[in-house]
């Protein structure tokens, strides 16, 4: 048996043995089956993939499970119809091209988080925390470890404003394979966050698909501090008029590695999109951002920046950035650009003159490096634990 039907193998048990869905996610379910079987898990030879290695995903036999899962939303939210699911679940996050969505799709159950925002302003952000406590994770009586596929789809109406909060998180050694699609009506205003702090030991695979109606205005900044192997891909799609944000902060160290693939589409006229992603990266970590800014031919008056900032505190850590831009219009506004570099000398001197220790220096210079995308967290608790999150993490590298 080749490797790849080791690999298939392992997943046709879990597919096989869930419950008959309705008609439609059944046919949906085994159409992303097939194209999984058809695809099998990327290699280092796919362009996508080549600095990112999931052997050690595609080569354990994962039980599916489930996460403690934590929903709370405003009032006002209401949950998709089965009408409104049909129509948009499985239509922007594609798995033709991608085998973790196609498994994630593949795998679809009752516990699908579809929320549609109607009309109006929500003050209160929806929340969604996935937690895998270690009591689901290393589970005496189920050796395998365990696979969660979280799914989730929100459809923001036009007009409407509201604040998400994706958390993932857990302890012990597990896979997290989640997959997000959001669709912003005309005129929407969405501000999302995603936090991941996966335990050392898991592995995460995210996949954000956004599409933004007409004039429609969308702020996203994922934070990466946990796992030891993660990817995220994300996607946002922009109609006439719209603007994207999306930002990035991800902390690496010890042997993690985290791969940020970032693509923004300007597929209408007049759009608009910011995009800054800071690295900081220590001990043997390593690290990928693949950013690409695509301007279709009648995306006319484009207005479009991406940054890539990365802060290397170690000889031994590695970065990999590539910023793309494929523009096939004429009328456009575009620049892109990525650094690598170490602490400032001067700066760290300056500290040092003032009688700050070295090490204490290096800490707070490496937090005010990140601070500026904490500083555009808009909600002061998430802010708030944040900040507090990073002061230990750089806190502990001091003491080194």
């Amino acid at each position: 048996m080749t490797a790849v039907a080791e690999q298939i193998g392992q997943w046709l048990f879990e597919f096989t043995r869930q419950e008959p869905a309705e008609p439609w996610l059944q046919h949906l379910r085994e159409r992303a089956f097939a194209r999984f079987t058809e695809l099998g898990f990327p290699t280092t030879r796919d362009e996508e993939w080549r600095f990112t290695n999931v052997a050690p995903i595609a080569r354990e036999a994962f039980r599916k499970g489930h996460a403690d899962k934590l929903l709370a939303a405003p009032s006002g939210i209401e949950e998709l119809t089965r009408e409104d699911l049909e129509r948009h679940l499985g239509r922007y996050a594609g798995f033709e091209q991608n085998a973790f969505v196609a498994l994630n799709t593949a795998l679809l159950c009752c516990g699908v988080i579809a929320l549609r925002v109607p009309r109006g302003v929500f003050t209160h952000p929806i929340e969604i925390t996935y937690d895998v406590p270690v009591s689901v994770a290393r589970d005496p009586n189920e050796p395998a470890p365990v696979s969660i596929h979280p799914r989730t789809l929100i459809v923001v109406a036009p007009g409407a404003q509201c604040t998400i909060v994706e958390t993932y998180k857990g302890e012990g050694h597990y896979f997290t394979n989640a997959v997000t699609e959001i669709v912003a009506g005309d005129g929407a205003v969405i501000d999302h966050y995603k936090v991941e702090r996966e335990s050392p030991e898991a592995f995460h695979i995210a996949t954000m698909q956004v599409a933004l109606g007409r004039s429609a205005n969308f702020t996203t900044h994922n934070i990466s501090l946990g796992g030891a192997l993660v990817r995220n891909d994300i996607g946002v799609t922009l109609s006439e008029g719209a603007e994207a944000t999306v930002n990035g902060l991800y902390l690496v160290n010890g042997t993690q590695h985290v791969d940020n693939h970032t693509v923004i589409d300007h597929a209408k006229p007049h759009g608009t999109s910011h995009e800054l992603y800071k690295g900081i990266l220590d001990g043997h970590s390593s690290a990928v951002f693949n950013g690409r800014i695509i301007v279709r031919k009648d995306a006319q008056k484009t207005d479009s920046k991406q940054t890539n900032k990365n802060l290397v505190l170690s000889d031994d850590a590695v970065i990999d950035t590539k910023p793309e831009l494929q523009i096939h219009a004429d009328d456009v506004r575009c620049t892109h650009g990525a650094t690598i570099g170490q602490l400032d000398a001067e700066s760290l001197f300056y500290l040092q003159s003032r009688g700050i220790g070295k090490a204490q220096a290096r800490s707070l210079l490496t937090q005010a490096f990140a601070q500026d995308i904490i500083d555009r967290i808009k909600i002061p608790e998430l802010r708030n634990q944040l900040e507090k999150v990073l002061s230990e993490k750089f806190h502990e590298r001091s003491n080194y």
